[in-house]
Protein backbone atom coordinates (compact mmCIF):
# COMPACT_ATOMS: atom_id res chain seq x y z
CA UNK A 1 0.00 0.00 0.00
CA UNK A 2 2.89 2.40 0.74
CA UNK A 3 4.11 1.91 -2.82
CA UNK A 4 0.61 2.59 -4.15
CA UNK A 5 0.43 5.86 -2.19
CA UNK A 6 3.84 6.98 -3.44
CA UNK A 7 2.98 6.09 -7.05
CA UNK A 8 -0.36 7.91 -6.90
CA UNK A 9 1.26 10.98 -5.34
CA UNK A 10 3.74 10.97 -8.21
CA UNK A 11 0.90 10.73 -10.76
CA UNK A 12 -0.91 13.59 -9.05
CA UNK A 13 2.28 15.66 -9.14
CA UNK A 14 2.53 15.06 -12.88
CA UNK A 15 -0.94 16.54 -13.40
CA UNK A 16 -3.23 13.50 -13.20
CA UNK A 17 -6.30 15.16 -11.61
CA UNK A 18 -7.95 11.75 -11.08
CA UNK A 19 -5.13 10.64 -8.79
CA UNK A 20 -6.75 12.24 -5.75
CA UNK A 21 -9.80 10.01 -6.28
CA UNK A 22 -7.53 6.94 -6.11
CA UNK A 23 -5.49 8.34 -3.22
CA UNK A 24 -8.42 9.22 -0.97
CA UNK A 25 -9.55 5.68 -0.09
CA UNK A 26 -5.95 4.68 0.70
CA UNK A 27 -5.19 7.54 3.09
CA UNK A 28 -8.64 8.56 4.33
CA UNK A 29 -8.94 6.00 7.16
CA UNK A 30 -5.53 6.90 8.59
CA UNK A 31 -6.14 10.65 8.23
CA UNK A 32 -9.54 10.27 9.93
CA UNK A 33 -7.97 8.37 12.83
CA UNK A 34 -5.32 11.06 13.16
CA UNK A 35 -7.95 13.82 13.00
CA UNK A 36 -10.02 12.06 15.69
CA UNK A 37 -6.93 11.85 17.88
CA UNK A 38 -6.28 15.58 17.42
CA UNK A 39 -9.89 16.42 18.18
CA UNK A 40 -9.97 14.28 21.31
CA UNK A 41 -7.68 16.90 22.81
CA UNK A 42 -10.09 19.74 21.99
CA UNK A 43 -12.33 21.22 24.66
CA UNK A 44 -15.60 19.45 25.48
CA UNK A 45 -18.43 20.49 23.20
CA UNK A 46 -16.22 21.48 20.26
CA UNK A 47 -18.07 21.59 16.97
CA UNK A 48 -15.35 20.35 14.65
CA UNK A 49 -15.52 16.63 13.84
CA UNK A 50 -12.87 14.27 12.44
CA UNK A 51 -14.76 13.66 9.20
CA UNK A 52 -15.20 17.38 8.68
CA UNK A 53 -11.52 18.03 9.38
CA UNK A 54 -10.41 15.40 6.84
CA UNK A 55 -12.96 16.61 4.29
CA UNK A 56 -11.64 20.15 4.72
CA UNK A 57 -8.14 18.78 4.17
CA UNK A 58 -9.20 17.18 0.87
CA UNK A 59 -10.91 20.39 -0.24
CA UNK A 60 -7.63 22.21 0.36
CA UNK A 61 -5.83 19.57 -1.72
CA UNK A 62 -8.36 19.92 -4.53
CA UNK A 63 -7.82 23.69 -4.55
CA UNK A 64 -4.06 23.29 -4.99
CA UNK A 65 -2.97 23.78 -8.58
CA UNK A 66 0.44 22.30 -7.83
CA UNK A 67 0.36 18.98 -6.02
CA UNK A 68 4.00 18.00 -5.95
CA UNK A 69 5.03 15.72 -3.12
CA UNK A 70 8.58 14.55 -2.66
CA UNK A 71 7.41 11.48 -0.78
CA UNK A 72 4.69 9.96 1.35
CA UNK A 73 6.32 11.73 4.33
CA UNK A 74 5.96 15.07 2.54
CA UNK A 75 2.25 14.34 1.93
CA UNK A 76 1.64 13.55 5.60
CA UNK A 77 3.67 16.56 6.73
CA UNK A 78 1.57 18.83 4.52
CA UNK A 79 -1.57 17.09 5.84
CA UNK A 80 -0.39 17.85 9.38
CA UNK A 81 0.17 21.49 8.49
CA UNK A 82 -3.25 21.86 6.87
CA UNK A 83 -4.99 20.12 9.79
CA UNK A 84 -3.13 22.38 12.20
CA UNK A 85 -4.27 25.43 10.22
CA UNK A 86 -7.88 24.22 10.37
CA UNK A 87 -7.66 23.68 14.13
CA UNK A 88 -6.09 27.11 14.58
CA UNK A 89 -8.85 28.74 12.52
CA UNK A 90 -11.37 26.88 14.66
CA UNK A 91 -9.65 28.07 17.85
CA UNK A 92 -9.57 31.67 16.57
CA UNK A 93 -13.27 31.58 15.73
CA UNK A 94 -14.10 29.97 19.07
CA UNK A 95 -12.14 32.52 21.07
CA UNK A 96 -13.78 35.38 19.17
CA UNK A 97 -17.22 34.00 20.06
CA UNK A 98 -16.31 33.32 23.71
CA UNK A 99 -14.86 36.74 24.54
CA UNK A 100 -16.48 38.09 27.63
CA UNK A 101 -18.06 34.91 28.94
CA UNK A 102 -17.65 31.36 30.08
CA UNK A 103 -14.88 29.63 31.96
CA UNK A 104 -12.00 28.28 29.92
CA UNK A 105 -11.18 24.57 30.12
CA UNK A 106 -7.51 23.57 29.81
CA UNK A 107 -7.05 20.71 27.34
CA UNK A 108 -3.43 19.65 26.64
CA UNK A 109 -2.67 19.43 22.92
CA UNK A 110 -0.53 16.33 23.46
CA UNK A 111 0.71 14.38 26.47
CA UNK A 112 4.31 15.30 25.67
CA UNK A 113 3.61 19.03 25.41
CA UNK A 114 1.09 19.44 28.25
CA UNK A 115 1.71 23.18 28.56
CA UNK A 116 -0.06 23.84 25.22
CA UNK A 117 -3.80 24.37 25.65
CA UNK A 118 -5.60 23.01 22.58
CA UNK A 119 -8.75 24.86 23.65
CA UNK A 120 -7.05 28.25 23.72
CA UNK A 121 -5.78 30.75 21.15
CA UNK A 122 -2.31 29.70 22.40
CA UNK A 123 -2.32 27.21 19.52
CA UNK A 124 -1.93 30.21 17.22
CA UNK A 125 1.33 31.01 19.02
CA UNK A 126 2.38 27.37 18.62
CA UNK A 127 1.73 27.63 14.90
CA UNK A 128 3.97 30.70 14.65
CA UNK A 129 6.68 28.98 16.69
CA UNK A 130 6.57 25.89 14.45
CA UNK A 131 6.89 28.14 11.38
CA UNK A 132 9.91 29.80 12.98
CA UNK A 133 11.38 26.40 13.82
CA UNK A 134 10.84 25.37 10.20
CA UNK A 135 13.07 28.24 9.09
CA UNK A 136 15.79 27.01 11.45
CA UNK A 137 15.39 23.25 10.97
CA UNK A 138 12.68 21.97 8.60
CA UNK A 139 13.16 18.35 9.67
CA UNK A 140 12.57 19.17 13.33
CA UNK A 141 9.44 21.12 12.40
CA UNK A 142 8.14 18.11 10.42
CA UNK A 143 8.90 15.85 13.37
CA UNK A 144 6.94 18.14 15.71
CA UNK A 145 4.00 18.19 13.27
CA UNK A 146 4.00 14.43 12.85
CA UNK A 147 4.39 13.68 16.59
CA UNK A 148 2.22 16.35 18.19
CA UNK A 149 -0.26 17.42 15.52
CA UNK A 150 -0.84 14.20 13.60
CA UNK A 151 -0.21 12.02 16.65
CA UNK A 152 2.29 9.65 14.99
CA UNK A 153 4.42 7.44 17.20
CA UNK A 154 8.21 7.76 17.28
CA UNK A 155 8.42 4.66 15.05
CA UNK A 156 5.90 6.05 12.53
CA UNK A 157 7.68 9.41 12.44
CA UNK A 158 11.04 7.73 11.89
CA UNK A 159 9.59 5.59 9.09
CA UNK A 160 7.91 8.52 7.35
CA UNK A 161 11.05 10.66 7.47
CA UNK A 162 13.53 7.85 6.81
CA UNK A 163 15.54 8.47 9.98
CA UNK A 164 16.32 6.43 13.10
CA UNK A 165 14.04 6.36 16.15
CA UNK A 166 16.89 7.70 18.28
CA UNK A 167 17.23 10.67 15.92
CA UNK A 168 13.50 11.38 16.26
CA UNK A 169 13.70 11.07 20.06
CA UNK A 170 16.68 13.42 20.28
CA UNK A 171 15.45 16.04 17.82
CA UNK A 172 11.90 16.07 19.17
CA UNK A 173 13.21 16.43 22.74
CA UNK A 174 15.31 19.43 21.66
CA UNK A 175 12.48 20.92 19.59
CA UNK A 176 10.09 20.50 22.52
CA UNK A 177 12.51 22.38 24.82
CA UNK A 178 12.95 25.09 22.19
CA UNK A 179 9.16 25.45 21.75
CA UNK A 180 8.62 25.63 25.51
CA UNK A 181 11.21 28.38 25.87
CA UNK A 182 9.87 30.22 22.82
CA UNK A 183 6.25 30.12 23.94
CA UNK A 184 7.10 31.10 27.50
CA UNK A 185 9.17 34.07 26.34
CA UNK A 186 12.46 32.86 27.81
CA UNK A 187 15.75 32.64 25.95
CA UNK A 188 15.12 29.85 23.49
CA UNK A 189 18.08 27.60 22.78
CA UNK A 190 18.76 27.09 19.10
CA UNK A 191 17.31 23.82 17.82
CA UNK A 192 19.75 21.03 17.06
CA UNK A 193 20.91 21.61 13.51
CA UNK A 194 23.28 18.64 13.41
CA UNK A 195 22.56 16.01 10.75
Amino acid sequence: MTGDITAILDQWGRGDRTALERLAPLVYPQLRTIAASCLNRESPGHTLQATGLVNELFLKFLARREARFESRAHFYALSAKLMRMALIDHARNGSAQKRGGGEAVFVPLHDEIPWINAADPEVVDLDRAIEELEQLDAEQARMVELRFILGCSVEETAGLLGVSKSSVDRKVRLARAWLFARLRGTDAPAPDLAP
